[in-house]
């Protein structure tokens, strides 16, 4: 589990515990014991060491299908209209890829250094581009600079890029 001693995963364990984000958590991962980490890693690590991070916004909760359960997303104000909504058309349409907000794309050709890359949009309409480094790794980065999609979309991202690269035989 990405190399670190036990000490690291106390000060890892004691920083979730104390309600740090993951962002923070990787920022002090850096600084003060050296350990250089992407996002994804560092939210990796979280999840293999068996800890839940402490969101200051109460998680969506998700259904199977991927779409946000009643009452854990804003609601639409009335004649609120236009790409950034929530829900994309229709009552229970489906976006591409199964779940509502969040779409998957894979490169016909990936790019350099990657085994498969491609793109993804989340729910709030920005997107980033993705990859599978040969070392199994993935990467994400955001067009915005600086922008951390949600966890839910995260979660939903994950499960849509698990199906389209096992229907490519990954």
């Amino acid at each position: 589990m990405m190399n670190l001693d036990d000490a690291h995963k106390r000060a890892v364990a004691d920083w979730v515990a104390r309600g740090q984000k993951l962002a923070e958590i990787q920022t002090r991962l850096a600084d003060e014991l050296g350990v250089r980490l992407t996002y994804m890693e560092v939210r990796m690590l979280v999840d293999d060491l068996k800890l839940t991070p402490k969101d200051v916004d109460p998680p969506k909760t998700i259904d199977v299908s991927g779409t946000a359960v009643a009452g854990s997303a804003a609601p639409k104000e009335a004649g609120d209209e236009g790409e950034d909504t929530e829900e994309p058309g229709p009552e229970n349409e489906m976006a591409p890829g199964g779940a509502r907000g969040v779409s998957v794309k894979v490169d016909q050709i990936a790019r350099p250094g990657a085994i498969v890359s491609g793109s993804v949009t989340f729910s709030d309409g920005k997107g980033a581009d993705w990859y599978l480094d040969q070392m199994g790794r993935l990467g994400l980065s955001p067009k915005e600079q600086g922008y951390k999609p949600s966890a839910a979309d995260l979660q939903v991202f994950q499960m849509q890029l698990q199906n389209e690269l096992a229907k490519l035989g990954f």
